[in-house]
């Protein structure tokens, strides 16, 4: 049976208290996606690990847990303080879930951040674009989401993801966010279950999207 690693790293410093609400229900919403793909696609074993991060407390929701596994999520699960390792957040969740890689298996790996890295200690830029680069020779996809206060284009550069996201960081930008990920996640479920390439650079195209 072919595998699927879902890698969402979400940013829980201070600064996302303002869409906190909106984030999590998004968050679950994508939850509810991954469910529905193992019961469209049962040929593909959907595994998910959930990365919350901030500078006082970055932790795992749910590592490499199977879809029977996952609940949603609420307030008291996400609590949005300090500052904003990015770095060690992207560097620890890939570089754990690819030591449980095995053969015939895919991740799509899922940044979603509203700041610039402030407060890394263990991982540098060029660790980080290391790791990647190696990984999307290995059927790996990542995607960068930020709010449009960022130079999100630049950033995701700068990591060497071709796929990013902008959005407003309100109530209506947040939720249309979380939307056009969910339909890009099924487009990409879709061709991994036709065992083709998710294009790259190509993740959130809008062509030819359909509730799913």
């Amino acid at each position: 049976m072919k595998k699927v690693h879902n890698l969402i790293i979400l940013d829980e410093s201070g600064s996302m208290e303002c869409i906190r609400e909106q984030a999590l229900s998004g968050l679950n919403e994508t939850l509810q996606t991954i469910i529905n793909a193992q019961k469209k696609y049962p040929e593909m074993e959907q595994r998910t690990t959930v990365l919350f991060f901030d500078s006082e407390n970055t932790k795992y929701v749910f590592l490499n847990e199977k879809t029977d596994s996952l609940r949603m999520l609420d307030k008291k699960d996400y609590r949005p303080n300090a500052c904003t390792p990015l770095y060690d957040a992207i560097g620890k969740g890939i570089s754990d879930i690819k030591n449980t890689f095995g053969n015939d298996e895919a991740a799509i790996v899922t940044i979603i951040t509203d700041g610039y890295e402030n407060a890394s200690r263990e991982y540098s830029l060029k660790q980080i674009t290391k790791l990647i680069d190696k990984l999307k020779k290995k059927n790996w996809t990542f995607a960068f989401i930020g709010t449009d206060n960022l130079d999100v284009k630049t950033m995701a550069e700068n990591f060497h993801i071709n796929n990013h996201l902008a959005f407003s960081q309100d109530e209506d930008g947040t939720k249309e966010m979380f939307l056009r990920e969910k339909f890009s996640r099924m487009r990409g479920y879709c061709c991994l279950a036709e065992n083709s390439q998710i294009e790259e650079g190509g993740y959130f195209n809008t062509d030819d999207e359909e509730e799913s």
